[in-house]
């Protein structure tokens, strides 16, 4: 299907709308702009339709669900974007881009979205929230003007300890944070693999549970990390190295 953006009197805009990084912290990290937009919209691609079900009836007590329309891009990724979202967008409804925890886009598969509005000349307004990667660098005490976010690394030790060891490196010559991060249940198992594999005076960073009350946020040197057992099990934590 092609669409001729030029005779397109009016678009909607696609908003990026964020979302807690978990329960009982919309107060302390959500704009009040989120409650308007969710009222107002009823479009929305969701990472998890069930959770974000779940948010935006606490944003919004009487939004209507039933009547709101749905689109997943997750892992079960149903949204066919020139027939579910471009068609929505020309016809000149709003549509909202909502991820499983904080901001959408980054460590995401959103971008794909905004990457195709771009194309069709769709204006894309970002909303201010959470994003757990830049909260935990500006709580390191690290370098925040040359950083790198890795994602998450290798499973296999080897080759988990192989990269560990190349981004300790790099941070060293390029005085570069490195930030990466693992699956919560995986968290005590990366961080053997960080305290075996990086010289004493490497530093860490460790960030668990961010804008939660039981938010904790650490930075040390591995020598320091090595007699410690961090609580991190299950927690969703950034890992953050430098020198």
């Amino acid at each position: 299907m092609w669409y001729d953006c030029k005779k397109i009197v009016k678009k909607g805009k696609l908003y990026l709308i964020p979302t807690t990084l978990g329960e009982g912290s919309e107060n302390k990290s959500l704009p009040p702009s989120v409650p308007e937009l969710i009222k107002n919209i009823n479009i929305f691609i969701v990472e998890n339709i069930r959770t974000s079900r779940r948010f935006i009836k606490k944003m919004y007590k009487n939004k209507n669900i039933d009547s709101t329309i749905f689109y997943s891009y997750g892992k079960h990724d149903t949204l066919n974007l020139q027939e579910d979202f471009l068609t929505h967008i020309l016809q000149g409804s709003d549509v909202g881009i909502i991820s499983e925890a904080g901001v959408p886009c980054v460590a995401d598969p959103g971008s794909k979205i905004v990457k195709f509005a771009h194309q069709y000349q769709i204006e894309v307004s970002p909303i201010a929230g959470p994003s757990s990667i830049l909260l935990a660098l500006i709580a390191s005490g690290f370098n925040g003007q040359n950083f790198a976010f890795n994602g998450y690394l290798p499973i296999d030790k080897k080759e988990r300890s192989k990269k560990i060891k190349e981004l300790e490196i790099y941070s060293k010559k390029k005085g570069q944070t490195q930030i990466f991060m693992e699956t919560p249940y995986r968290n005590l198992q990366l961080f053997e693999s960080i305290v075996k594999t990086c010289s004493n005076r490497t530093k860490l960073c460790i960030a668990s549970d961010i804008t939660l009350d039981s938010e904790n946020i650490k930075t040390r040197t591995i020598e320091e990390w090595s007699s410690i057992r961090p609580e991190i099990h299950k927690k969703p934590s950034i890992f953050l190295i430098s020198q």
